[in-house]
């Protein structure tokens, strides 16, 4: 894996620090190879004029299950405020609609247009391009354990299925 900062390039020091014992703490490995991952997928995404936070809500958008405002602030651990900005702007480009929930017409489900389905087919191929290139290190049988091991940490074996 290339090892990104934030001016985007690699150096000599990252190899040498390696070394230190932080390299094994599991907080710290998840931050970096989410801090290396958003680096290389706002790169792929930006041809699309989406970052990863706007991309991840026309994922849930486009996800068919109908998911509030609220619902996506909590499974994306982001403030109720920031993701209103984020359907605001997606809104805006015509990418999805709000409508008064079901259950609650005060809650508002965000759902993708068809215009945000097909930028999200097209980003998509980006955003596995980017995914790829982070894990590169990794085959892909392991890449896929990682994820499984991931989702399985965060939501448990039952909903693994």
């Amino acid at each position: 894996m290339t090892i990104e900062t934030q001016g985007g390039q690699r150096t000599e020091q990252a190899h040498k620090l390696v070394a230190a014992s932080i390299s094994q703490d599991l907080g710290f490995l998840l931050a970096k190879l989410h801090a290396t991952g958003s680096v290389v997928n706002n790169r792929a995404l930006a041809e699309f004029d989406l970052k990863e936070r706007s991309y991840s809500v026309l994922i849930l958008a486009n996800s068919g299950l109908e998911p509030t405002q609220r619902e996506m602030a909590d499974f994306l651990s982001l403030d109720p405020s920031q993701i209103v900005a984020l359907v605001d702007e997606l809104e805006k480009r015509g990418l999805v609609v709000r409508a008064p929930g079901k259950q609650d017409r005060r809650a508002k489900t965000v759902t993708a247009t068809a215009k945000g389905g097909k930028l999200l087919e097209q980003a998509g191929e980006a955003a596995r391009r980017a995914e790829a290139e982070v894990l590169d290190g990794l085959p892909a049988e392991e890449s896929a354990q990682l994820k499984a091991l991931l989702r399985k940490a965060l939501w448990g074996a039952g909903l693994l299925g």
